[in-house]
């Protein structure tokens, strides 16, 4: 019986070792989801009010770029940048999507660390202890759950955008190698007539 004591108080160990992580992690994360909400509230009235994001600009105008320049296989370069700006947005939205991740994680964390010390406390008659570590445990859901649900929406907004984005790239680019095949066409028929 007192190798299964020893490895309970190991356990205890390691978990109240774990719980300054936890809580800085929770704390981290917060801070992380409320830039990312300015972050999005920015982005959204810039939607908003112009119509169209200014990275979307950024990227038509390189594709008008490959264009102009005509060299040759210009529907694989036109190719190559639409899967480079569609990564690159994917690629954004990579922390959202481990915060949404994270936070119900580290919120369970640190509900379950200070529940230990809390349950200990009510075993040894110190309420102000449990009652301590009864905050500190149902606040760590909390915001835990917060910046999960935060994360979660900017993230589906976001997502809704970058598809909406690639879609109104892939049609400029098209549009683009279109124009780029009926001028090759017609210059043909120029140089013939001359």
């Amino acid at each position: 019986m007192q190798g299964i004591d020893q490895i309970r108080e190991l356990f205890h160990l390691l978990a109240a070792l774990l719980v300054w992580p936890v809580l800085l992690g929770l704390v981290g994360l917060s801070i992380y989801a409320l830039v990312s909400l300015g972050v999005f509230a920015r982005q959204w009235w810039s939607r908003r009010s112009s119509g169209e994001a200014g990275r979307l600009r950024e990227d038509r105008e390189e594709l008008t770029r490959i264009a102009i320049s005509q060299q040759e296989d210009l529907d694989l370069r036109l190719e190559e940048a639409l899967q480079r700006a569609e990564r690159r947005r994917w690629k954004s939205l990579g922390c959202l999507r481990l915060a949404v991740r994270l936070g119900p994680s580290l919120g369970l964390m640190g509900t379950l660390i200070p529940m230990a010390d809390a349950l200990q406390g009510l075993a040894d008659g110190d309420l102000p202890s449990l009652a301590t570590n009864m905050v500190t445990a149902f606040a760590a859901t909390v915001i835990g759950l917060m910046v999960s649900v935060i994360a979660f929406l900017i993230t589906a907004a976001r997502e809704s955008w970058v598809r909406d984005d690639n879609q109104a790239l892939a049609f400029h680019a098209e549009r683009l190698l279109r124009q780029h095949q009926l001028a090759s066409a017609t210059e043909p028929l120029q140089s013939q007539q001359i």
